[in-house]
């Protein structure tokens, strides 16, 4: 793989786990922690 592909792929990496931990943060803010139970 060139430099360039691994560049790509480590910024749509840390770019998903970013996205990923804002959206978890926003939705137990939200849910004050217990949205999980509320669910189900």
């Amino acid at each position: 793989m060139t430099k360039r592909y691994q560049f790509l792929w480590k910024t749509l990496f840390y770019f998903a786990i970013i996205m990923t931990l804002i959206y978890f943060f926003s939705y137990l803010g939200r849910g004050q922690g217990n949205f999980i139970y509320n669910e189900f």
